[in-house]
């Protein structure tokens, strides 16, 4: 697996691959281009990426979605809850994914750079499918070093360095709206390439869990390259990718297309009633996998994110009280099965995120096992639901509504959003987007693409702009030529 080394995507980075296996050995097979796919995902899964650090670590935490207090800040998070962006405990996070962004994305390119000579050495349709990823990989990469480093805002638009070529030539800095088109562009050639060639457009193609459920197909190829589609950036999680960043652009119609381009695919069903309650551990989903359109496998980071969600002083909580107020337990809420199934209260009125639990009796290889592997949610079903909904209100409102309230019902919230105004509506979505994206590093990105004010562990209002929503460059960035 080729890995490349990168400091600053200004100083830009060292060629040599830290393996002894050189490009030109790498890509004279079909096995060399899987290989070094798979690392570039396997460099997404790293802990200061998407393994940890960027779904359920400092981005909630900017989101206020942790209790972190004087006394209570085992991970080194208070001062990033207050927006210190001179703290060195999150300099040293946010540098460090900047890094990994553009690491991965160098891999992308070169694979993008070396694809169409050994077009050759293909069997059908795997010069498709890894071309196509690898652009996919390369533009929600950049989306989510823009969606954190740059900005949309109409206060004030600030680019990225988009980066398109394995090269050790300076890439300067695009504008933001650039950044959007050419992630479009991207995703737009990756789509087209995957259309005729992913399996998971089969109508064979059945979605399931790995474990003790025989009716699911993903793992049914004889080529693990082609097994689990949905670990990978697959057709309908370019989709739902395009749908975000169209939304992100306010282009409501082509996001709208996108989203429900997934939806009608009804490849991916909602999780039974029964395996999200289940009180039997080997056989509850508290991850809602069959509605995974896209997700990190991150079997490497288990101990790591059962340390950081620990019982104690040593691990990340949440208070009940602002539990039961995040989750409206007074009201709708009372019969959100998020509510009842994600959380554990352990001590002194402090909660236990039990999102990504495991069965602690389990082994994956005996009757016990988890009916998953652990896995990080990336896009999922409900938020396409949730992108229609806000698409189509004014145009629609009442099919807006009916998206919305399908997601409300299938986490157990029988009360039904009914006439809205916009901004009521809107109010609602963003509320529904906090329970539903708990702890998978989204709702930062909500908060921002609005400018909404965030709520705050007590229930105040934290006032948006872009000295919070726009993340400081690494200095040495700044020094060779940044903002």
């Amino acid at each position: 697996m080729l890995a490349c080394t990168l400091g600053s995507c200004k100083k830009w980075l060292d060629l040599q691959p830290e393996t002894e296996i050189s490009k030109d050995e790498l890509f004279k097979t079909e096995a060399g281009f899987f290989e070094a796919l798979n690392g570039a995902y396997t460099k997404c899964t790293e802990e200061g990426l998407y393994g940890l650090e960027l779904t359920m670590g400092f981005p909630e935490v900017l989101a206020q979605n942790y209790t972190v207090e004087q006394g209570n800040d085992p991970k080194g998070y208070l001062q990033t809850a207050q927006y210190n962006y001179k703290d060195g405990n999150f300099i040293n996070r946010k540098d460090n994914a900047w890094r990994t962004f553009y690491n991965a994305i160098v891999n992308s390119n070169l694979i993008i750079s070396e694809i169409d000579a050994k077009k050759n050495v293909f069997n059908p349709g795997n010069y498709e499918l890894v071309k196509g990823e690898a652009f996919a990989l390369r533009a929600f990469l950049h989306f989510d070093v823009f969606r954190l480093f740059g900005s949309n805002l109409a206060a004030k638009k600030v680019g990225i360095p988009y980066v398109t070529a394995y090269s050790n030539k300076v890439t300067p800095t695009a504008s933001a709206d650039e950044v959007l088109n050419n992630i479009v562009k991207d995703l737009e050639q990756a789509k087209v390439l995957l259309k005729g060639v992913d399996s998971i457009l089969s109508a064979t193609y059945k979605v399931g869990y790995p474990v003790a459920d025989d009716s699911a197909t993903e793992t049914s190829s004889k080529s693990l390259f082609l097994q689990n589609r949905r670990h990978r950036l697959n057709y309908y999680a370019v989709c739902g990718e395009l749908a975000r960043v169209y939304l992100y652009k306010n282009d409501k119609q082509n996001a709208l297309l996108n989203a429900e381009e997934v939806i009608a695919s009804k490849k991916f069903p909602w999780v039974k009633t029964v395996d999200f309650i289940s009180v039997k551990p080997e056989e509850k989903d508290v991850i809602l996998y069959p509605e995974l359109i896209f997700m990190w496998p991150v079997q490497e980071r288990t101990s790591a994110i059962f340390n950081f969600f620990q019982t104690g002083p040593g691990g990340i909580q949440l208070k009940e009280t602002t539990y039961k107020s995040i989750y409206e337990s007074g009201s709708v809420g009372a019969e959100d099965n998020r509510y009842k199934h994600w959380f554990s209260i352990f001590d002194q009125n402090f909660m236990r995120i039990m999102k990504y639990a495991r069965n602690p009796n389990g082994d994956e290889d005996d009757q016990f096992a988890n009916r998953y592997p652990q896995v990080v949610p990336a896009i999922r079903l409900s938020e396409m639901y949730y992108i229609a909904a806000e698409a189509s209100f004014e145009s629609n409102p009442a099919k807006a509504l009916d998206y919305f309230n399908t997601v409300r019902m299938n986490r157990g919230i029988g009360t039904k959003l009914n006439t809205a105004s916009y901004a009521t509506f809107m109010d609602e979505l963003v509320k529904e987007a906090r329970k539903e994206f708990y702890a998978e590093g989204q709702l930062f990105y909500l908060y921002k693409r609005l400018n909404r004010s965030i709520v705050g562990q007590l229930g105040n209002q934290i006032a948006p702009s872009p000295e919070i929503f726009i993340l400081p460059l690494p200095n040495d960035e700044i020094e060779f030529g940044g903002r």
